[in-house]
């Protein structure tokens, strides 16, 4: 089905203020209610402001392109994979940080289409940051155009995630990581996929690696760090999927 009534830019900018009216609920939790309830994995958490963000995105988006599947991480749905639009949403990335008022959190919302990713959205509230790209035009930040960086890894920030919901890879991504600190400026690690992502899209970082992810970590961020310039594998230099977990390797050049 084609966008008859609305265009790119139109479904882009109706995505912005959806992400943007989830974040003003991000600011306005109640930090003494936040109902936490456990996951399964080491510090996996899911608090009711991720549902509540969750369910709003689900109607807001099926508003915005009532023909599109949606698949958000605090729901275990089946949906068409098949289907020509598909919503990859995480309502809170970093929802650890979101609990701690630790302010690396953020709203993420991707678009596949035919099976490619097509719109990424991700809005940190805190700092008021929205990145966003459409496919083949470009990434940009609060309307400014953004690129990768051109440092070379030895003056290069090294972003990672430590595959805490399984534990398993917990070791070998901090020798992982080890191995990049004896050759890069530095190491960091924020809790946010998305927005370590985004950070390597606006030239913050320059890689940015996690042994194992879920679509909706990286639905958004991955398209915006390729039209940002940058190039998006597994960690194995395959071909990132946009419907299953895996490993990931972003970087500058």
């Amino acid at each position: 089905m084609e966008l008859k009534e609305k265009t790119p830019h139109t479904i882009l900018n109706e995505i912005i203020e959806a992400a943007k009216e989830c974040g003003q609920v991000m600011l306005q939790a109640d930090r003494a209610n936040f109902g936490i309830k456990d996951k399964a994995g080491k510090a996996n958490f899911v608090t009711k402001y991720d549902c509540k963000i969750q369910e709003m995105l689900e109607k807001k988006l099926s508003e915005i392109l009532p023909e599109a599947e949606f698949w958000g991480e605090e729901e275990d749905c089946q949906i068409n994979r098949n289907a020509e639009y598909i919503f990859v949403v995480d309502p809170i990335d970093g929802t650890t940080n979101f609990i701690k008022d630790y302010h690396m959190s953020c709203v993420s919302i991707g678009l596949i289409r035919n099976g490619k990713r097509y719109m990424g959205v991700v809005h940190n509230p805190y700092l008021n940051e929205t990145f966003y790209a459409i496919s083949g035009e470009g990434a940009y930040m609060n309307g400014n155009a953004i690129h990768v960086s051109k440092d070379d890894l030895a003056n290069s920030i090294v972003l990672f995630g430590s595959s805490p919901y399984n534990t398993e890879l917990a070791k070998a991504s901090f020798e992982l990581a080890y191995e990049y600190f004896q050759k890069c400026l530095d190491i960091r690690r924020s809790g946010s996929a998305a927005l370590d992502l985004c950070a390597i899209a606006s030239g913050r970082a320059e890689i940015y690696f996690e042994l194992i992810l879920s679509p909706w970590d990286f639905a958004a961020g991955a398209l915006i760090v390729e039209e940002a310039g940058g190039i998006v594998t597994t960690v194995e230099g395959e071909e990132l999927p946009c419907l299953e977990k895996s490993s990931i390797l972003a970087r500058n050049k």
